[in-house]
């Protein structure tokens, strides 16, 4: 028969294993709910090669297919103010190998400037997190009868729908923000859409389209050989890159601000563990040198932000461009 301290002895060995015990299952549990791709992710983007959104998705790609161990593919699948890649996505299985790179146009103006649309913007996805935030940019051709801000906006006045400018889409960041423009100056500029940023840029080189709007990266190269000339940026600072151009406020139109942005999301129902590997792993690419340096050549603000905070940012957004939309009485082509 065992005696009293034995005892004390034996149910503090048992305690002692049941802890653990416990320490093991909980440990088992919490590896078995990491996510851990078995095959590449397919990352669909609304738009056309050579424009902010494939630049962002291509460095993203990159660096988070180094810590997830399986390539991320990137797709551009543009057309249709970004609606087409949407639906894609919308009807892929939810299973944490196709993500989207959601953008503003099609998270906060397509569902107040499109009468329908075949997905439900917020019950068919998921966010994962915002990645970055892009000024928008205003240029015209060297050729254009006007060299600064005020001289342009002063030649549309003096010309209503002689100038145009091209977008890379209806909808997209750079067809809001230009109207955005011509509302708070007044003026009237004929808009020419195109099937992503590549389209749009040939021809304002080729001088088929007077203006453009959108962010730095595709323009840069042709503002230092002198075929564009940069008006103002859309950002409520200068850019680094081109500190020389003038805000759109310095202008003199207080409160302007016009930037595109960029996060991931996920087809509504993929796992929580799916969309929290992403998460995570978009968040330390964006802490690498390789991805922040990039984002900065191009005049790109780098965020990582949770699931939550990006819900609640698409939310602001559709808010505030909804109401430019209705001011511009802006329709789909």
């Amino acid at each position: 028969m065992l005696n009293i301290e034995t005892m004390r002895v034996v149910r503090r060995r048992g305690a002692l294993f049941a802890m653990a015990a416990a320490v093991v299952i909980a440990g088992g549990v919490a590896h078995a709910a990491e996510w851990v791709p078995q095959k590449p992710i397919r990352l669909v983007v609304p738009y056309g090669p050579g424009g902010s959104s494939d630049i962002i998705a291509r460095v993203m790609a990159s660096e988070m297919s180094k810590g997830l161990g399986q390539q991320i593919v990137v797709e551009n699948k543009p057309g249709a103010s970004g609606v087409v890649a949407m639906q894609d996505v919308a009807r892929s299985d939810p299973d944490g190998y196709t993500i989207v790179l959601g953008h503003v146009g099609t998270l906060a103006v397509n569902p107040s400037m499109l009468s329908s649309i075949p997905y439900d913007t917020d019950k068919d996805f998921v966010p994962i997190t915002l990645i970055a935030k892009v000024p928008v940019v205003f240029v015209i051709h060297s050729d254009v009868p006007a060299k600064n801000f005020k001289e342009f906006i002063a030649l549309a006045k003096s010309e209503p729908g002689k100038l145009s400018y091209g977008s890379a889409g209806n909808g997209s960041a750079g067809h809001l923000a230009f109207e955005q423009l011509k509302l708070v100056t007044q003026t009237d500029i004929l808009h020419v859409p195109y099937k992503g940023t590549g389209a749009q840029l040939t021809d304002l080189l080729g001088h088929r389209t007077d203006a453009a709007s959108a962010g730095l990266p595709p323009f840069l190269p042709h503002l230092k050989s002198g075929k564009l000339i940069a008006l103002a940026v859309g950002s409520s600072e200068r850019l680094p890159l081109i500190p020389d151009v003038p805000t759109v406020v310095e202008e003199g139109y207080p409160g302007f601000e016009s930037s595109q942005w960029f996060g991931f999301l996920a087809p509504a129902g993929t796992p929580k563990e799916a969309i929290d590997r992403i998460q995570s792993e978009a968040v330390k690419a964006l802490k690498t040198n390789s991805v922040s340096e990039r984002l900065k050549e191009d005049a790109s603000v780098s965020v990582g932000s949770t699931p939550e905070e990006f819900q609640a940012f698409i939310f602001a957004e559709r808010t505030r461009w909804g109401e430019i939309v209705r001011k511009a009485n802006l329709k789909a082509e």
